[in-house]
């Protein structure tokens, strides 16, 4: 059974920082990009980072434009844990934050309709205060 367990939410004030915990099992964990959503009350879910196989090793990550250069997302594989280090953070970043898994980071980067990831957390609340 895949699982995903996220952990590390909590209330921040503005320019603190969190960090995000996302243990995952059932699935290789090598093998699947795996990434972060958030949902922001009265808007849609937007994918905010992920980072695919081939870049787990390289460390790097992919980001949205309204998280890049504050948060880092990274992994450590002998955990089968993913982390979002979010740094700086502002109160438009309150909202649910979700960890995802997929076979391809497509899942992630180009989200939207019939495209999304195949397993998903149950989610962790960021709130930040002004």
């Amino acid at each position: 059974e895949v699982q995903l367990v996220e952990s590390g939410g909590g209330l921040v004030q503005a320019g603190g920082s969190l960090r995000l915990s996302c243990v995952v099992s059932g699935f290789a964990f090598d093998d699947f990009a795996i990434g972060w959503f958030r949902q922001v009350p009265g808007k849609a879910r937007e994918a905010i980072a992920c980072i695919s196989s081939s870049e787990k090793e390289a460390k790097r990550g992919l980001y949205a434009d309204s998280v890049k250069g504050r948060f880092t997302i990274s992994s450590d594989s002998a955990k089968n844990t993913v982390y979002l280090q979010m740094n700086n953070l502002k109160p438009e970043d309150t909202g649910v934050y979700y960890c995802a898994a997929d076979a391809w980071s497509r899942a992630f980067t180009a989200y939207g309709g019939d495209v999304r990831p195949d397993h998903w957390g149950q989610g962790t609340q960021v709130t930040v205060s002004s």
